[in-house]
């Protein structure tokens, strides 16, 4: 199981996503570190401008991946490196596809919310495959999503990357 692992995904987390970025073709629109303009007006109670979006800084951001996404996932309840596999994948392509993908790949009811049901599932997948396949299976399945997405002809490369970069910090990580 993985615990206080929250900082050192997040660092990598933080070196896939950059810094700002407002693409015509990303549904997500502004966004900077991963956050996207909705996502910062949702924490703060208000509109804000592209502006302060640009001006979003770690110690801004940190908080937001913290509660929506690292304790959506029950981040300290996974085994470490398919923690950041799953935690990733969330902040990619949101909470719930994260969580459906691990459902489905550790055979599970797939409602897209991890609960102890969930977590007794992947760590039962990670007794009986090991942690380095987990993490693989994990990849591959969230490979698979991203090739199903129209949006993949202008977006494919950079997830396959992501995907594998994510895969080897993972591994690297359980080890």
């Amino acid at each position: 199981m993985a615990t206080d692992n929250f900082k050192n995904c997040l660092t990598i987390v933080l070196e896939h996503e950059g810094g700002y970025v407002d693409h015509p073709s990303d549904p997500g629109g502004a966004t900077n570190m991963g956050i996207t303009r909705q996502t910062y007006e949702d924490w703060m109670g208000k509109v804000v401008t592209k502006e302060v979006i640009q001006s979003l800084t770690e110690k801004d951001v940190t908080p937001i991946y913290k509660k929506n996404y690292w304790n959506g996932i029950l981040g300290d309840d996974l085994p470490k490196g398919l923690d950041l596999a799953v935690f990733d994948m969330c902040v990619n392509s949101g909470r719930h596809r994260a969580t459906k993908i691990l459902q489905i790949m550790v055979g599970t009811k797939i409602d897209g919310w991890i609960g102890p049901n969930t977590v007794a599932k992947a760590n039962g997948y990670v007794e009986a495959v090991g942690i380095n396949q987990a993490i693989n299976d994990y990849s591959a399945k969230r490979q698979e999503f991203y090739e199903s997405l129209k949006t993949f002809k202008t977006f494919g490369t950079g997830w396959t990357n992501r995907v594998n970069a994510t895969k080897d910090s993972a591994i690297a990580m359980a080890e």
